[in-house]
């Protein structure tokens, strides 16, 4: 397959059971903002869930939105760098420039069935390779570089679950253009 610029996405799931002491502060504190949030746009109790709220409240549509300003600190203490993904050697090493919260499931009466997602979106990188479920990479747009042969820093991160290719340009197809008959390079948008 022809490789390119990607970007990727990884989503991280924090519940009552997950271990790590960060996720465990996420899922207190988003939960808090959920029970707190969910007593604004549901005065009358009438509704248990994230989905029930959601549905009947019209202004409850930015719920999600709300909740996840209790996490906007401790994402801050990633300092850009996704949690979890790591490169061969051990390392966090994806630096993140974007993210996304959801709320999968959560019950003002029920803590433990609290569930949250967060998508971690990578800076753009050059996919060099797959070689034994690893994706070799390197940071930002390095295809010039390696097409002109010169040396270029990598990383290897192995592919797993949870962790997606979110988008990707391929370079521009070689085309042979009628008027010279040689081979030039075009963007698909020119070719008729």
């Amino acid at each position: 397959m022809k490789k390119g610029l990607i970007q990727l996405c990884y989503r991280k799931i924090i519940d009552a059971d997950s271990q790590k002491i960060w996720d465990k502060y996420v899922f207190e504190d988003t939960y808090m903002e959920f029970f707190m949030q969910s007593q604004t746009h549901n005065q009358d109790g009438k509704f248990r869930t994230y989905q029930e709220i959601t549905e009947n409240v019209p202004a409850a549509k930015n719920l999600a939105y709300l909740v996840s300003t209790a996490a906007f600190n401790y994402i801050r203490q990633l300092k850009d760098i996704v949690p979890d993904i790591t490169n061969v050697f051990g390392k966090l090493c994806l630096p993140f420039n974007r993210f996304k919260f959801e709320i999968i499931h959560s019950d003002v009466k029920d803590k433990t069935s609290h569930k949250v997602a967060i998508y971690f979106y990578s800076e753009p990188l050059t996919w060099i390779d797959t070689i034994d479920g690893k994706l070799l990479i390197a940071y930002g747009d390095k295809l010039e570089a390696i097409n002109l042969g010169m040396e270029v820093e990598t990383e290897m991160i192995a592919v797993q679950p949870f962790l997606n290719i979110s988008s990707i340009i391929l370079p521009a197809k070689p085309v042979l253009n009628p008027k010279s008959e040689s081979f030039d390079q075009v963007t698909d948008s020119e070719i008729i």
